[in-house]
């Protein structure tokens, strides 16, 4: 252990984004040594790319909003397959948690008589999105790290965890690398959180920035947690089509919040063509009333465009497969045609949706104002992760917590968008709570530097010289991977297709093992990228394994072979764990039960 430094924190966060930083602010405020590790550099997360608000039911807008519809339109959305508890806290907690970041310096849009500003999104019955225009992820992270700075954090920037390193069967410490020079850190904490951020990477299309390659939720696998609900991944309706440089770049939903409308080519709105049984009774069927409800009109039912992401996502795919789409593989996303609704509609949707006009006007030559966008389905979030206690967030691991969208429970099959900047808030704090009160009652624990040694050992392999055979590039595995993600495990599934795709995972486990990569350890990003192979070749096994065990079509897991819900699947969540020979071992269990407070809730917002 000589040549490894090692830092001590009484807890350690891994990721930087709204969970990672929201639990840090709180484990640091209960008086301990807290530690901070992110992949990039601080202010660079993901949570960034959130653009369009974060769902709190404040009723600032509409004062029929409450937590009990925010928690039966959550539970309606994940298909009753999330952790109600979960949900419960999420809908209870949120709006304190809007008004604490304001208190430490948000800036969010305002209502005429001062309050926080709510708009529109898809699946939420009333407006419930607190909002900064459509750069609502920055101001967060700009916020958490303005306040997070002055508590006494240890941050430590573009350095990759590695492994979790375990004593007794409780978590101790991390081993770890920083990107920079290549040099190994073992991390000795009593308690870690996990805030790492989701999978997209594993996807040839995707709204996911480059750290998102799974990191979280393979780090806590192998070190004996389970994964649960990794067949739901959300492939967000919009995201940009053209040009191919920019192909999956997020659209906001907020430009259909504030009244965009989705055309195929011969400019028919065909989601009016397809709405849900159980949204019918919630959902305009004729586009004046869905553009009164889009203008505050509290009679009218929300535009069908304004419907789960999941729905929306197939629709948008249907019209491109039958030849009805926009001429470089989308459809039409018209904000434009509002000009004829609101006078200076040019500059109000300037104001409204300040960077996706700035986006368009950049990168594809496009004014919004003026003529529709081209968008089609980008995977964007994964409703799956590692599984967590709905309190504390503590994995089954001892001492490892996780929060944000590496943890699981509260999106079920389908998430909501607005939910996720709310979940890395609620959930954030929660974690780190809870993590600082499991560290001060746990410690000591030792850390095994054969262990260390041998997570180095491992590390370094791709460095070696091949003993015989083929060498491997991991750039090529790693595209290989997304095709066949993308081909074969993307929207619509089927049994022969998923069962194709897994193979390939298996066999690109096979190849990594053979990987070699050029140069030296500073500043080397092909042995980066041969480090995270293994962490998405995990995930990727993980969301195939579920995908062919659930043989139904709920949320965002559509099965055109299984293409109607299924009573028994609509029981049991997947659960994932690493079996005593290393083989990835799955199990339905039975989804956690809504109480009869929960019931009742649900039963009064249908």
């Amino acid at each position: 252990m000589a040549e490894i430094q090692v830092i001590e924190h009484d807890v350690l966060v891994i990721g930087a984004g709204g969970a990672g930083l929201r639990a840090a602010i709180e484990a640091s405020a209960a008086g301990l040594k807290v530690g901070l590790m992110c992949k990039s550099l601080l202010g660079k997360a993901h949570t960034v790319m959130a653009e369009g608000g974060v769902a709190a039911a404040m009723a600032h807008v509409d004062d029929r909003d409450s937590w009990r519809v925010h928690f039966a339109d959550t539970m309606r959305g994940g298909q009753y397959l999330n952790n109600p508890r979960m949900a419960e806290l999420h809908a209870q907690e949120a709006p304190e948690r809007v008004r604490e970041l304001e208190a430490w310096g948000a800036v969010f849009d305002r209502t005429q008589d001062g309050r926080i500003l709510q708009r529109n999104f898809g699946g939420h019955r009333y407006p419930r999105l607190a909002h900064v225009g459509d750069r609502t992820g920055l101001e967060m992270i700009r916020t958490l790290q303005d306040h997070g700075i002055h508590q006494g954090i240890d941050v430590h920037m573009e350095v990759t965890a590695l492994e979790l390193l375990l004593d007794d069967g409780r978590v101790v410490g991390a081993c770890a690398y920083d990107r920079e020079r290549g040099r190994f850190r073992v991390f000795r904490a009593n308690a870690i959180v996990l805030a790492t951020g989701g999978i997209g990477r594993a996807f040839k299309i995707t709204s996911n920035s480059w750290e998102y390659t799974g990191d979280g939720q393979a780090l806590a696998y192998l070190a004996g947690a389970e994964l649960i609900d990794m067949e739901f991944v959300q492939f967000h309706p919009t995201g940009m089509v053209w040009p191919p440089s920019v192909c999956g770049i997020l659209v906001t939903e907020g430009v259909r919040g504030e009244g965009g409308v989705l055309r195929n080519k011969d400019g028919k709105r065909f989601m009016f063509d397809d709405i849900p049984e159980n949204y019918r009774s919630q959902t305009a069927d004729n586009e004046d009333e869905g553009w009164r409800y889009t203008q505050g009109d509290k009679q009218a039912r929300r535009p069908p465009e304004l419907l789960t992401r999941d729905h929306v996502a197939r629709c948008i795919n249907r019209e491109i497969k039958a030849g009805r789409g926009s001429p470089h593989g989308g459809v039409f996303l018209d904000i434009s045609w509002i000009k004829a609704r609101i006078p200076g509609g040019a500059e109000h949707i300037k104001k409204k949706l300040p960077s996706m006009y700035h986006q368009f006007k950049e990168l594809a030559g496009i004014d919004i104002t003026a003529v529709a966008m081209e968008v089609g389905p980008t995977t964007h979030y994964v409703m799956g992760g590692i599984r967590v206690d709905g309190d504390t967030q503590m994995t089954s691991v001892p001492g490892l917590f996780a929060a944000g969208e590496c943890a699981a429970g509260l999106h079920g099959a389908n998430r909501l968008g607005g939910n996720s900047l709310s979940d890395l808030i609620v959930f954030g704090k929660r974690a780190g709570e809870y993590a600082a009160k499991w560290a001060g009652a746990h410690r000591g624990g030792r850390i095994d530097s054969a262990a260390a040694a041998a997570v180095q050992a491992r590390a370094l392999a791709p460095m070696d010289k091949p003993a015989g055979g083929t060498a491997e590039n991991p750039y090529q595995i790693q595209k290989e991977l997304q095709a066949s993600m993308q081909d074969l495990v993307g929207i619509v599934r089927n049994q022969g297709e998923l069962e194709t795709g897994l193979g390939r995972v298996l066999e690109f486990q096979q190849r990594a093992t053979r990987v070699r990569v050029e140069g030296n350890r500073e500043y080397n990003p092909g042995w980066h990228t041969a480090l995270d192979l293994r962490n998405l070749l995990i995930v990727s096994e993980a969301v195939a394994r579920s995908a062919l065990a659930r043989k139904e079509s709920r949320g965002a897991h559509f099965r055109e072979d299984f293409p109607e819900k299924s009573a028994e699947f609509g029981r049991v969540n997947h659960v994932l764990r690493r079996a005593a020979d290393g083989s990835m071992a799955l199990e339905a269990r039975a989804v956690l039960p809504l109480t009869d407070e929960h019931k009742r809730i649900v039963e009064e917002n249908k």
